[in-house]
């Protein structure tokens, strides 16, 4: 039996502490407010644990609560913390997943990645796991759901792995779960990915003048023209489809991609060649209204989805990627040209390997690079690149040239050696 009386409770009215016993406390503040305390050791420290104002739990009430109280503390459970756990709301995977892809939305430069992040876990994730609650998901349900698309998609598989991961450690660091995600032992239990051979199906470009010809060929839209920009640029697909009309300048003579929009994080100044120039002259042909988007979707103020680039090559039964343009353009330069590797990696705008040399080179390259890319526009339409005036502006040598002179030297050589 306590100290206290269900009477006494009501008619004490002096400012203090008023002890029931077994740490609990009726405290009555200055202004007559009464009030609950439980005062408890756990695991060697003090905890003061409010039970809720004296008017609204009676002493009966009051007691039971400080029971149970006791009892945690007792096991070694701090009642604090155990009531803290009991006021968070645990959301459910989808919710989890929808508000980290919010809060990440900033840090991504990747239109591209920004949509398909969310769009993979709604087809591959959702429908097993969208409707757990994050604290209930365990590393078995997780592996039976990648193991449906492990080996038919790897690739997509290895996104989507490392997006659950990603949802569930945020999870754990918000307190909704009381472990990291299992995704080493998750891996243990899923069977061994087919090696990836290759790079991205890339044209041959000894092909391209007579695949932009046919491309030019098809009806004018507007992915068919971000395509031509692409190609004549040598720039990554979400770098022309999130283009705007405010990086160009008003003779179209440059295009300057801002950092937040490159990989490297890094702006990237593109020297426009008069036949890429040519192609965002026509593309203000689909200049939406309001809409700085160079090549705007069939949505307003959308930018054009990967998917319609894709189709075109498709289409046209090219067994290629997008990306692939790249390396034609790259092998281009190495096989027919004598620009300095530096410049066609300034023109891809990779980044240097060498971290000293990344260090000290203080160039883009720009005015080299303006020569390369008129060259190369030169040979995407079909023309003969002009002949180099000197070391500091080397042009393009067709292949057949090249050959000939190779031919040529070789033949006075054995004519030499014969006399």
């Amino acid at each position: 039996m306590g100290n206290l009386t269900k009477d006494l409770v009501r008619t004490l009215s002096e400012a203090g502490r008023y002890s029931d016993g077994d740490g609990l406390i009726l405290q009555i503040s200055p202004s007559g407010g009464k009030s609950w305390l439980l005062r408890v050791q756990v695991n060697g420290r003090r905890r003061d644990i409010g039970l809720g104002r004296a008017d609204e739990v009676p002493l009966t009430a009051a007691r039971a609560n400080a029971a149970q109280m006791r009892k945690l503390a007792h096991a070694g459970i701090d009642p604090l913390e155990e009531r803290r756990k009991e006021r968070v709301v645990v959301p459910t995977f989808e919710e989890a997943a929808k508000q980290v892809h919010k809060e990440r939305l900033a840090t991504w430069k990747n239109g591209k990645h920004t949509d398909q992040w969310l769009s993979t876990l709604k087809t591959y994730a959702f429908p097993k796991l969208g409707k757990l609650q994050v604290s209930n998901i365990e590393g078995p349900i997780v592996r039976d759901v990648l193991a449906e698309i492990w080996l038919s998609t790897p690739e997509t598989a290895r996104r989507v792995k490392q997006r659950i991961g990603t949802v569930l450690d945020w999870s754990y660091a918000k307190g909704f779960r009381t472990t990291e995600a299992p995704m080493r032992s998750i891996s243990k239990g899923l069977p061994r990915q087919p090696k990836k051979m290759g790079h991205h199906a890339a044209l041959p470009y000894q092909d391209l003048p007579r695949f932009l010809g046919r491309l030019r060929a098809k009806p004018l839209t507007v992915g068919r023209v971000a395509l031509e920009a692409l190609i004549l640029t040598a720039v990554r697909s979400g770098e022309v489809r999130g283009a705007r009309w405010h990086e160009l300048n008003d003779d179209l003579s440059v295009w300057t991609i801002p950092a937040e929009r490159m990989k490297a994080g890094v702006a990237h100044a593109i020297p426009l060649s008069k036949q890429a120039a040519d192609v965002f002259r026509v593309a203000k042909g689909f200049r939406a209204k309001d809409c700085d988007l160079v090549f705007p979707g069939q949505i307003s103020r959308s930018p054009l989805s990967d998917m319609t680039l894709l189709e075109i090559l498709r289409g046209m039964e090219m067994g290629v990627t997008v990306h692939g343009f790249r390396s034609t353009f790259r092998d281009w330069v190495a096989d027919v040209t004598d620009y300095p590797r530096e410049v066609a990696e300034a023109a891809l705008a990779h980044t240097l390997e060498n971290k000293v040399e990344a260090a000290y080179r203080r160039t883009d390259f720009f005015a080299k690079r303006r020569r390369l890319m008129d060259d190369w526009a030169e040979y995407c339409v079909g023309s003969t690149p002009r002949k180099a005036k000197g070391p500091e502006s080397r042009k393009a040598k067709p292949v057949e040239q090249r050959r000939r002179r190779t031919t040529v030297s070789s033949r006075a050589q054995r004519q030499r050696g014969s006399g």
